[in-house]
C-alpha cells in the first residue's frame, strides 16, 4: 500500500513533505485525489501567508504600467518567487502541478522586458482560473491576453498584414500538434481570422474592427463566411471552439498528459482512452485526469519517470521539511535561482513549446553536476538564510534510538526518500563513511556531526531522489 500511495504522490505533487503519505493513507488515496481535483475547498493558509511577501502580484495591468517603467523586473521577479514557493509550500499540490502543465502547454516567457508587466496576470486569469476546468475557456482566455498578444505578435496582426506567429502555433501547439492534419493554407487563414488586436495605451488588449479581416475562410473543416468585422471576436472564439474540441486536440492534449504522468513514450490505447475522455467532457480536464490516474498504465508505471531539474530541487525542499521565512522573498528567490541556474526558472522557457518534458532532455552530464551542486548548497550549507530549517533534521533526533551506522543509514534515506533504504544504497553510502553496518554509532562522532549535512545531500542527489 505504501508503494502505491508513494507513486500517486510522487506523480501528483512537487514532492512528498514528512506527514504527507500519512495524510493520504489516512483518507484514502481516492478521496485525497478528489480533494485535490477541488482546489478551492483545501485550506492552504501557511501558502497564502507567504504569498503576502509579493504584494506586486495584486496589481491590475493598468496600475503595473501606470507605477512602474518599460522593463521594470521587480513584478517579473515577485511571480518567479511566488510561483517557486507555491510549488514547494501549497497543499494545493495536484492544481499547482497542473498549472505548470498548462504554463508550458499556453507557454509566455517571463524572461522578455516587453512582459514582465502583463505575466503575472497571465498567470492569475488565464493559467490557474482554468487548470482544472475547460481547455476550451483556458484557451480562448489565452488567445485574448495582451501577454499572448504580445508574445505571439497578435497584436500586431491587421488584416493588410497578418502577423502568421498565433496563426502557427495555435494550431500547432495550443491545439491540433504538429501531425494533427492541418496544412500551411491553413495556418495563414487561422492568422487572418485572428486579426483586429491591439493595445490601449494602458497596455490592455482592445479588437480594433477596422483591422479585423472579414473575408469567408475555411480553417481544418471550420469555416466562416463574410462576416460584419465587429462580430471578430464571436467568429475567433467560434474558431478556437472549434480547435478546442477537434479530436486531434483531444489527442495532442492526452499525449502530453500521459507524457507528464505515465512514461517518456506516452502508450497509444491511453492516449486514444483519455483523448475520448476529454471530448466526451467538452474539454473538461478534471474527468481525464481522473481516469489517467485510474488507469492500469499508471499503477503499472512507478519507477519509470524521471523528475526534471526544477522538481527534484523543490522536492529536496519539500523531503527536508523546509518551511518559508517571513522577511524578503522567504527564501524562494535562493531557491528560485538555484533553479534557473539549472536551466530550469519555471516560466523562463523562451521559445513556445515550454519546457521538454522528457528525460534525455535534461541526462547530460553537465545537466547532472549542476543539479548536485544546488542541492549540495540547499542540503549541505543550509543555502538559503530565510527559510525556516524544521528542528527534527537536527543530528539528536536523526539518531535517536540507532545504535549502528546501519541503523541510522536505513533511517536516513528512508526519512528523505519516503521507502525503505536498498542494500546497495546503504553499502554506498557505508563506504564513503569509511563504517560497516554494524559499526556502534555515537553522537559525539566526529565524522557524523560535521557532516550530517553532506549525508542528506548525497541521498538527495542519487538517482532515488530523481524517480518522479
Amino acid at each position: 500500500m505504501v508503494d502505491t500511495l508513494l507513486h500517486l504522490v510522487r506523480r501528483t505533487t512537487w514532492g512528498p513533505t514528512p506527514g504527507l503519505l500519512e495524510e493520504v493513507a489516512a483518507v484514502g488515496p481516492a478521496r485525497w485525489l478528489e480533494q485535490q481535483l477541488d482546489p478551492s475547498r483545501i485550506p492552504d493558509e501557511a501558502c497564502d501567508r507567504f504569498l503576502t511577501l509579493f504584494p506586486k502580484l495584486n496589481r491590475t495591468l493598468q496600475q503595473v504600467r501606470a507605477q512602474e517603467r518599460w522593463g521594470d523586473a521587480r513584478t517579473m521577479q515577485q511571480l518567479s518567487y511566488a510561483t517557486i514557493g507555491r510549488y514547494c509550500w501549497s497543499r494545493r499540490q495536484l492544481f499547482e502541478v497542473m498549472c505548470d502543465f498548462w504554463s508550458n502547454h499556453l507557454n509566455v516567457t517571463n524572461t522578455v522586458p516587453a512582459f514582465f508587466a502583463d505575466r503575472h496576470d497571465y498567470d492569475a486569469t488565464v493559467v490557474r482560473p482554468h487548470a482544472l476546468g475547460r481547455f476550451a475557456d483556458m484557451l480562448l482566455a489565452s488567445s485574448r491576453h495582451p501577454a499572448m498578444l504580445r508574445y505571439l505578435d497578435g497584436g500586431v496582426s491587421r488584416k493588410e498584414a497578418p502577423n502568421q506567429n498565433y496563426g502557427r502555433e495555435v494550431l500547432e501547439l495550443h491545439t491540433l500538434g504538429i501531425d494533427g492534419g492541418y496544412t500551411e493554407t491553413d495556418m495563414k487563414a487561422c492568422a487572418r481570422v485572428m486579426t483586429g488586436w491591439c493595445f490601449r495605451g494602458d497596455g490592455t488588449a482592445i479588437f480594433d474592427p477596422r483591422r479585423h479581416d472579414a473575408g469567408a475562410v475555411r480553417v481544418a473543416g471550420w469555416s466562416a463566411p463574410d462576416h460584419d468585422p465587429a462580430s471578430g471576436p464571436q467568429v475567433q472564439a467560434d474558431l478556437l471552439l472549434f480547435l478546442a474540441r477537434h479530436p486531434s486536440t483531444a489527442r495532442s492534449l492526452a499525449t502530453k498528459l500521459v507524457r507528464r504522468f505515465v512514461s517518456d513514450d506516452p502508450q497509444p490505447d491511453l492516449v486514444a482512452q483519455l483523448a475520448r475522455v476529454y471530448l466526451d467532457n467538452d474539454t473538461a480536464v478534471a474527468p481525464v485526469l481522473r481516469a489517467l490516474f485510474a488507469s492500469p498504465a499508471f499503477a503499472a508505471s512507478a519507477g519509470t519517470k524521471t523528475r526534471r531539474p526544477l522538481e527534484g530541487l523543490v522536492a529536496a525542499v519539500r523531503a527536508l521539511g523546509a518551511q518559508p521565512g517571513r522577511t524578503g522573498a522567504g527564501g524562494a528567490d535562493a531557491i528560485f535561482i538555484a533553479a534557473r541556474g539549472l536551466g530550469h526558472g519555471p516560466l523562463l522557457w523562451p521559445a513556445p513549446n515550454g519546457f521538454p518534458d522528457v528525460a534525455t532532455a535534461w541526462s547530460s552530464a553537465g545537466s547532472t553536476m549542476r543539479r548536485w551542486n544546488a542541492t549540495w548548497e540547499l542540503t549541505s550549507r543550509r543555502k538559503p538564510d530565510n527559510l525556516v530549517w524544521p528542528e527534527n533534521s537536527n543530528l539528536a533526533t536523526r539518531i535517536a534510538g540507532c545504535r549502528t551506522w546501519g541503523q541510522f543509514l536505513a533511517r536516513l534515506v528512508a526519512t528523505l526518500l519516503f521507502r525503505p533504504a536498498t542494500q546497495p544504497e546503504i553499502d554506498a553510502l557505508l563506504r564513503l563513511c569509511g563504517r560497516s553496518s554494524e559499526t556502534p554509532l555515537s553522537e559525539n562522532d566526529p565524522w557524523l556531526a560535521q557532516r550530517l549535512g553532506d549525508l542528506s545531500a548525497i541521498v538527495l542527489c542519487a538517482p532515488g531522489h530523481m524517480e518522479r
